[in-house]
C-alpha cells in the first residue's frame, strides 16, 4: 500500500438513469449521494461527463462540481473527467480556477481524452496547463495578477499513453480498472518512470464495485448492471434495468458473451467479501486510493453499497 496502511476511498459517480426515471431524478440522486459520502468519510467525489446516452445524465461536470461543493463540507469535488477535446483549454482552466477560488483546496480537475482526435490530446493538455500555471514570459497564457488559484490536474486513462503523459507533464494519474482490468500495473509502472517522479499519493485506481447485504442481493444487482452494459456494447443504449427485469430477461447469446467479458471488471459481493479483495487490488497496483464506481438502477442500492464499503474499509 505504498508504505502506508491507510486506504483512501473516493467516489466516481456517473449519474445513472434507471428505467422509469428522468435525468433530473438521476442528478438529484448524485447530489444526495455526495452529501452522504461526505458524512461517511470518503475522500473525493468525482462526476463524469457523458453525451448522447440514455443511461447517464451528467453532461456538464463543471456545473455539478459547483453544486456539490456548495452541498458538502469536507469532500474534494472534481471531474472524472472533463472531455478536453470538446472545449477550449482556456475556458476549462478559467472555469476550474473560479471553482477553486470559491472553494480553496477542495477542487480537482480530472481530464479525459474522449471526444476528439487522440493525437491532439497531449498538446491540448499542455495548453490547459499553461493557462492554469503560466510560465514567466508567456503572455498568451498569463492570467491577471488576481487570478484565482489553479486546482490540481489529474489525467484519466485505461492504458499507458495517459500514464506516460501524466508523468511527463507532472500531473496526477487515475487508472480506469473498470475499462481495462489487466493493464493497471503496467500503466502505473510507466507513470513511475516519468522524469517528474510523482509520489504514490498522486495516483489512484478507479474500480467498479457493487456491495450488498447478501451474496444473493449482490448477484442480482450485478446481473442488472451486466445486462445494461451488454446491451450498450451491442448498440442498444437504454436506461439501467431493475433487478426484477434482469431476473426475467432471456439473455441472447451475444448478451451472455458480453456479460462474461465485462464481469472481469466488476467486483461484487458482501462487504466482507469485497473488502479484502479491494485491499489486495490496491496492494497489487501500488496505490493507497481507490475511486469506487457503482452502477445500479436504484439510487438507494447504490448509496447502501457505499455505506457498506465505508463501514468495512474506513
Amino acid at each position: 500500500m505504498s508504505g502506508t496502511t491507510t486506504l483512501r476511498l473516493s467516489v466516481l459517480d456517473q449519474s445513472p438513469v434507471g428505467t422509469g426515471q428522468t435525468p433530473a431524478d438521476a442528478l438529484a440522486a448524485t447530489a444526495a449521494l455526495a452529501q452522504e459520502a461526505d458524512e461517511l468519510g470518503y475522500h473525493r467525489f468525482w462526476v463524469a461527463e457523458h453525451h448522447d446516452t440514455e443511461g447517464f445524465a451528467g453532461t456538464a461536470p463543471e456545473v455539478l462540481v459547483g453544486m456539490l461543493l456548495e452541498r458538502t463540507r469536507n469532500l474534494r469535488i472534481g471531474s472524472g473527467g472533463v472531455l478536453l477535446p470538446r472545449y477550449p483549454a482556456r475556458k476549462v482552466a478559467e472555469t476550474f480556477r473560479v471553482l477553486s477560488a470559491l472553494h480553496p483546496g477542495r477542487v480537482d480537475l480530472g481530464i479525459g481524452r474522449a471526444g476528439g482526435p487522440a493525437r491532439d490530446f497531449p498538446d491540448r493538455v499542455r495548453e490547459l496547463l499553461r493557462h492554469l500555471a503560466p510560465q514567466p514570459g508567456d503572455p498568451a497564457s498569463t492570467p491577471p495578477p488576481a487570478s484565482p488559484p489553479a486546482p490540481p490536474v489529474w489525467l484519466l486513462g485505461a492504458g499507458t499513453q495517459s500514464a506516460r503523459l501524466a508523468a511527463e507533464l507532472g500531473t496526477s494519474f487515475a487508472f480506469a480498472h473498470f475499462f481495462s482490468p489487466d493493464h493497471g500495473p503496467i500503466a502505473f509502472a510507466r507513470f513511475a518512470e516519468g522524469p517528474t517522479g510523482r509520489a504514490s499519493e498522486h495516483r489512484a485506481l478507479a474500480v467498479r464495485v457493487i456491495a450488498a447485504d447478501t451474496t444473493r442481493d449482490a448477484d442480482a444487482l450485478a446481473d442488472a448492471y451486466l445486462l445494461w452494459r451488454s446491451r450498450k456494447d451491442l448498440g442498444h443504449d437504454e436506461p439501467h434495468p431493475t433487478t426484477t427485469h434482469a431476473a426475467r430477461h432471456r439473455w441472447t447469446t451475444d448478451e451472455s458473451a458480453r456479460a462474461a467479458a465485462n464481469r472481469a471488471a466488476l467486483m461484487h459481493g458482501t462487504a466482507d467479501d469485497v473488502g479484502p479483495r479491494l485491499l489486495e487490488l490496491a496492494r497489487v497496483h501500488g496505490v493507497d486510493e481507490l475511486i469506487v464506481n457503482t452502477l445500479t438502477h436504484d439510487p438507494e442500492a447504490r448509496a447502501h453499497s457505499y455505506r457498506l464499503l465505508a463501514k468495512a474499509l474506513l
